[in-house]
């Protein structure tokens, strides 16, 4: 069972409600870390018997600066249907937000 706050998690992307899609997928694309993992050695060291999705996406995005950004992203243009790590979250937590941020919002949970 996980342990994440998933309404906290909506409430705190909030602060992206106004930003169009267009200038999230830029700052994602220019400061996510994982544009720049096969530098870092520590990504490439995830090889053979790899951790489970939620270890993963914890290391994926360790010290990422829009980790916030970057889910937000997700949630709006790809939603529940995600597959991979986005905002250091697995696709299984993703699904869960997906649901809470969209009544978070004001919308009806696809």
């Amino acid at each position: 069972m996980s342990e994440l706050d998933y309404t906290a998690i909506a409430a705190q992307l909030d602060r992206f409600a106004s930003v169009p899609d267009s200038v999230l997928k830029d700052v994602v694309e220019r400061d996510g870390l994982c544009f720049w993992a096969f530098e870092r050695a520590d990504i490439q060291e995830l090889t053979g018997d790899d951790p489970p999705d939620s270890e993963l996406a914890k290391r994926l995005c360790a010290g990422c600066p829009v980790i916030d950004e970057c889910l937000e992203l997700d949630l709006r243009t790809t939603g529940p249907d995600a597959l991979g790590v986005w905002g250091a979250m697995a696709d299984t937590d993703r699904r869960i937000l997906h649901t809470v941020w969209q009544r978070h919002r004001g919308g009806e949970a696809l």
